[in-house]
């Protein structure tokens, strides 16, 4: 939205918004590049047992947890339908596959109607389904995927266009809807604020940064915990990983040791990337691109990622990364970036290059409005 304001577009944003001490900066900092905002609070459910009580009716419903999530919110129609009523807007952008359930009416073809998928929701689900602990969880999610997939490809044969964040994504999206109309526009960083700490980084010192209640960061985290950091430790001792982001579980808090350290949420990212020898992505479930990766891209970090972590960014081992999908060869790689400075150094150097060309702000948005243009024509 940032970008699209900053080249000249007019932006208003409807959105729900998480009530915590954080809303008023995000309102605020949000105002300072939207003509007009508009936000409804929490759509997550607020107790634990009203999350519960909504799987069981999706369990015994047509529909998927995440559509009925939406649709209890009969006030957020309502603001859909007040908002296009009253601005002629030239692009209504839909952010994620739930908020598609809702009816979005307009005049012959304006305004158009693009979906952002971020993830393909439906094959994200499918991935972690067998991950679940607990029989009732791996039925619930075995039977919630297909329920979303059907949901997820309906709406993208009612929307003008689909933009996606992977080659890969766009490729399952053509195989399952030929006549969709659909463009690849990655996820973008702003390279002027994430921008190279002129000092050297600490020795020894990992990082990784996310939700951490985000199922595929958790299993993530609990992998390199418990499988790779180890063998990192039996040949560099001082190593020590620093989890910063909200939402840890209690069996990664757990683990917590000299070697292991939960931050949590911070209000600054920066410092800690700054401070960082290497960027960890350990990811054995993904879908999408990981904003964590082009972040650290411009930040000049060197990073190491399974495969799956890297997926849709166009990164090659050992020039902008180092890749490792099994547990002794990630490991042997976060030894060499840890141990030879002048290897991270060029990593680093590579993928900031890589970020500025392909990543940055500019070049994302640019994509984002020529796909436009396209559907309009």
């Amino acid at each position: 939205m940032r970008g699209l304001a900053a080249a000249g577009h007019e932006v208003s944003i409807l959105s729900f918004i998480t009530t915590d001490q954080w809303t008023q900066d995000t309102l605020e900092s949000t105002r300072r590049f939207c003509k007009r905002v508009t936000t409804l609070a929490d759509l997550d459910a607020r107790a634990l047992s009203e999350k519960r009580r909504m799987q069981m009716r999706s369990l015994l419903s047509l529909n998927s947890y995440e559509h009925l999530q939406v649709m209890r919110r009969r006030d957020f129609q309502e603001q859909i339908d007040a908002h296009l009523a009253a601005e002629n807007y030239d692009v209504v952008q839909v952010e994620f596959a739930n908020m598609a359930s809702y009816r979005y009416l307009r005049h012959g073809k304006s305004p158009l109607l693009v979906l952002d998928e971020h993830n393909i929701e439906y094959d994200l689900q499918r991935r972690t389904a067998g991950s679940a602990e607990g029989k009732f969880r791996k039925v619930y999610n075995s039977l919630n995927w297909r329920k979303l997939g059907r949901e997820e490809k309906a709406a993208w044969r009612r929307f003008d266009g689909v933009v996606l964040t992977s080659v890969r994504d766009a490729q399952l999206l053509s195989e399952t809807s030929p006549g969709t109309r659909s463009a690849v526009v990655p996820n973008g960083v702003d390279v002027q604020q994430f921008q190279p700490a002129p000092q050297a980084p600490q020795a020894d010192q990992l990082l990784f940064f996310g939700a951490n209640n985000y199922f595929p960061n958790h299993d993530a985290l609990v992998y390199f915990i418990d499988e790779i950091l180890p063998k990192v430790v039996e040949q560099r001792p001082n190593v020590k990983l620093s989890i910063v982001g909200p939402g840890a579980h209690a069996s990664v808090l757990a683990r917590q040791s000299r070697h292991v350290e939960v931050v949590g949420f911070v209000d600054d990212v920066m410092p800690y990337l700054d401070r960082a020898s290497a960027v960890v992505v350990p990811l054995r479930i993904g879908g999408g691109t990981r904003l964590k990766i082009v972040e650290a891209m411009a930040k000049s970090k060197a990073i190491i990622s399974t495969r799956i972590g890297a997926e849709g960014i166009d990164v090659t081992h050992d020039r902008d990364v180092l890749l490792a999908d099994t547990p002794r060869d990630f490991a042997n790689q976060v030894v060499r970036a840890l141990s030879e400075p002048e290897l991270a150094q060029r990593l680093g150097e590579q993928a900031r290059i890589l970020a500025e060309q392909r990543y940055a702000w500019t070049a994302v948005v640019g994509q984002l409005v020529r796909f436009y243009e396209q559907l309009k024509a």
